[in-house]
């Protein structure tokens, strides 16, 4: 089964979809996608480490998540990608789809292309549990700089993207789930 957690900041979406992978009854691999460039990310990383179970396996890969995906499901494996969001926006900054946003140029960038594409494509053929967390960036006003505004429509897209695929779908607010789908 796949799963897709969306939520705001600070909405429990991560806390909810941990829950979700502990009561699984599948060994847990938890795929972070982050990365530590400063001192409040390092901050936001260890939270997140001292919340999650001694027993469950970590796989950091900030942007080639499908090859990670299909590297470590199995049947009895239940995948955690926290997060959808943050490995956007390395894929956005890694590659030159960030640059091409601030020049007022179409995106053309083929690491974006190529791994949100892998990722898309790999998801149906998965074996095992995957919950995938990624934020709803959507709600607010449209961003005033274009490379926020790129990042909001790919966001935006991906999200649909991923529920589409998706069984189950869940809208976190306030720490409350609303079942979107499943």
């Amino acid at each position: 089964m796949r799963q897709l957690i969306l939520g705001g900041a600070r909405s429990g979406k991560s806390r909810y979809a941990e829950a979700q992978a502990a009561t699984s009854g599948l060994a847990v691999v938890y795929i972070a996608t982050a990365q530590a460039g400063d001192g409040e990310m390092q901050r936001r990383i260890a939270h997140h480490r001292e919340r999650r179970p001694a027993e469950w396996a970590c796989v950091e890969e900030p942007l080639h998540l499908a090859a990670a995906l299909q590297h470590h499901a199995a049947p009895d494996v239940c995948l955690l990608v926290d997060c959808l969001t943050l490995w956007l926006s390395n894929l956005l900054f890694t590659g030159v789809a960030a640059t091409q946003a601030e020049a007022g140029q179409a995106l053309d960038c083929p690491l974006f292309a190529a791994e949100t594409g892998a990722l898309l494509a790999a998801l149906p053929t998965l074996p095992g549990r995957i919950i995938l967390v990624s934020n709803e960036v959507g709600c607010g006003i449209v961003p005033m700089h274009p490379v926020s505004r790129l990042f909001a429509d790919e966001q935006g897209r991906l999200n649909q993207r991923a529920a589409a695929i998706c069984e189950e779908v869940r809208l976190i607010a306030a720490g409350l789930p609303l079942a979107l789908k499943g």
